[in-house]
């Protein structure tokens, strides 16, 4: 065995130095408490998003959301500091999975028309979990009131809204969206007609996401849902608009 390889602490273990198993104990408990900790709080978001989706941020009762998460209120207290701060927590917890699950699908499609589409179809699928609808309930909630949970909505829709137009202007290079309005006018409209499409068809799939794919392939001026955009998926055939 190399010497090099088997180099000792030849300071002796003391009250305030753990023994060298003792160490790796303690951080196996730390981490231990660390995933708890975080099993916690993901609890806790979902709860909260369930229930803003379904009844808004002024009718959120932190007792109710603790209870639906499994948890006492002093475990929400001790992992947010009020109901702004779980809310605001909520908006970016819920953004975070959009991207995870609905912004991947844009990432795999080269052709700006197909990303948009894909980004229909995604959200359709998404908001079949009544998590997801957190954006739209506080954004018809909020609308242009001043407040630190509007203005973080605001800030993840325009987000939203700036890569939509920014593939409608490659798209539109590309020439496989055609010419038309301002892009961020699209981008506008085509976001507003899959929320609405979306929120009208709840617990309406498969049609939910096919309807959302056409109705953002008629915002976009396409006069089908492209024939790729169905590829791998439940639809298989080309679908007019």
């Amino acid at each position: 065995m190399s010497v090099r390889n088997s180099v000792v602490d030849p300071r002796p273990a003391g009250p305030g130095r753990p023994r060298a198993g003792e160490d790796r104990s303690l951080g196996a408990r730390r981490r231990t408490q660390a995933d708890r900790s975080a099993r916690t709080r993901n609890a806790l978001l979902e709860s909260a998003a369930r229930g803003i989706s379904r009844h808004g941020y002024a009718n959120l009762v932190l007792d109710q959301v603790a209870r639906d998460a499994g948890y006492t209120r002093g475990a929400l207290y001790h992992q947010f500091a009020d109901k702004e701060d779980l809310a605001l927590s909520v908006v970016a917890w819920a953004d975070e999975t959009w991207r995870a699950e609905v912004g991947r699908r844009l990432d795999r499609e080269r052709d700006p028309a197909l990303a948009l589409i894909e980004l229909a179809r995604g959200h359709a699928v998404l908001c079949r979990r009544d998590v997801a609808r957190v954006a739209i309930a506080l954004r018809l909630e909020f609308g242009a009131r001043e407040h630190p949970v509007g203005r973080e909505v605001k800030r993840v829709t325009d987000s939203l809204i700036t890569r939509c137009a920014r593939l409608i202007r490659a798209g539109r290079k590309a020439g496989s969206i055609p010419p038309g309005p301002p892009a961020r006018a699209v981008a506008l409209a085509l976001v507003g007609a899959v929320e609405g499409a979306v929120i009208e068809l709840a617990g309406q799939a498969p049609h939910d996401e096919l309807l959302a794919a056409r109705a953002a392939a008629g915002v976009l001026g396409l006069e089908r849902v492209p024939d790729d955009a169905h590829e791998g998926r439940s639809h298989t055939t080309t679908q007019e608009v």
